[in-house]
């Protein structure tokens, strides 16, 4: 099974929405494998958002990354990647479809709520950024059969 990264950016901790996002990748069946709250630093950033750091908004980008602390999570299922990137929607939330994460929390391009991988090798790269091995935990999932089909697992 794939697993992938979420941030909960500052926006959505300032206005309370943590469990609220959490709750939807919850629903959907996504098995919750690692959760830290830490605050971003220039370095780290800069690392994260290294094909953005010569755009004009990068700025913008770091400064709105480092209002408060953020929550990074690791998520595990099949096609857990396509499945996160999906449920976030369109980067800018006033295009985000109604019902995707961004659709409903969103009406900015920056302060839309979460970043997730978009590929299933940048969210080994995402993850190996935030996480040690020793912070992704392995474990059953009850109700594992009632997500997926005999042959899926």
């Amino acid at each position: 099974m794939e697993k992938t990264l979420v941030i909960i950016k500052p926006g959505a901790i300032k206005r309370g929405l943590v469990g609220e996002v959490i709750h939807r990748f919850e629903r959907k069946g996504l098995q919750l494998c690692g959760i830290k709250m830490l605050q971003l630093t220039d370095e780290i950033l800069a690392e994260h958002y290294a094909h953005l750091v010569q755009k004009p908004f990068f700025k913008r980008i770091k400064d709105s990354m480092m209002i408060t602390p953020v929550i990074v999570c690791c998520w595990k299922g099949l096609d857990a990647v396509h499945i996160v990137h999906e449920m976030a929607g369109k980067t800018n939330g006033r295009e985000a479809a109604l019902g995707t994460i961004r659709g409903d929390f969103s009406v900015s391009s920056q302060e839309n709520i979460v970043h997730t991988s978009d590929s299933v090798e940048n969210a080994n790269e995402e993850l190996a950024r935030f996480f040690t091995d020793a912070e992704i935990f392995e474990f059953d999932q009850v109700g594992l059969s009632g997500l997926y089909a005999n042959d899926e697992i």
